[in-house]
């Protein structure tokens, strides 16, 4: 997207191209705000406001309008994953992404931000390159999470409690032709869009215009949100496999 080279590995990218971009960070440790805020700054990309809590960062989004949010789970006040909710509900929302922060791999309330519409997320140890990466890429609009790394996350944690899963929209399906419900099947076993035009004979193009196609039809921002879909809707169950859907 905007002429950007994707790497199928990290799914992060090299950014080129890019106007200069806008982001909140909120985070209750002022020392991570102000070394990602460095980061984001030195590499050309505006902080608009930082947040000590989660309604701290709801007022700024709302003020500043940033491009993306780099958002803390564990906050005073009100947490990231009501934050999020909060921010991404709003009508005037548009384009915004929201990246979620977190001390621990695979903590399970990230799998709660994701179905609250956060795009990806990030440990807080990551490097300056691939913070800068990782906020270029969801402003792109792009999932940040690799297409496996995310079916892993959700396989962990799908439907093992029901309060995970309470922030769940759930789409009407009928509304997708069976080569589409085809598509999210595959892409929700953790198929990179390579794979996917591999494994159905498609061009590379074609795939991207299913997808595409899919997260309009179903109002979803991204990837990481339509495999969310595929396992709360019981598409796929966990464990499932390319193999074994076609």
């Amino acid at each position: 997207m905007n002429g950007h080279r994707v790497d199928e590995e990290t799914g992060l990218t090299d950014g080129a191209g890019e106007d200069v971009l806008r982001a909140v960070i909120a985070d209750d440790q002022a020392l991570v705000r102000t070394g990602f805020g460095m980061i984001l700054t030195a590499d050309g990309i505006e902080v608009t406001a930082e947040a000590a809590d989660g309604a701290e960062a709801v007022a700024a989004v709302r003020r500043t309008r940033p491009d993306v949010v780099l958002m803390d789970i564990r906050m005073p006040v009100m947490d990231g994953i009501e934050a999020t909710r909060r921010i991404l509900a709003d009508d005037t929302a548009g384009e915004i992404r929201v990246i979620i922060l977190t001390t621990y791999d695979l903590d399970h309330y990230v799998y709660a931000a994701l179905t609250a519409g956060a795009s990806g997320f990030l440990l807080k140890d990551v490097t300056p390159e691939h913070l800068v990466a990782a906020v270029k890429l969801v402003r792109s609009g792009d999932a940040l999470l690799a297409p496996a790394i995310t079916r892993r996350l959700i396989e962990r944690f799908a439907h093992r409690e029901e309060a995970l899963s309470s922030t769940t929209t759930h789409h009407d399906l009928s509304g997708l032709t069976p080569r589409e419900l085809e598509v999210l099947r595959l892409l929700a076993t953790g198929l990179s869009n390579a794979e996917l035009a591999e494994r159905l004979v498609l061009s590379p193009t074609t795939v991207k215009t299913h997808i595409g196609r899919i997260l309009s039809k179903l109002e979803l921002r991204d990837r990481v949100q339509a495999v969310v879909l595929a396992y709360e809707s019981g598409l796929i169950t966990p464990g499932a496999t390319a193999d074994g859907i076609l």
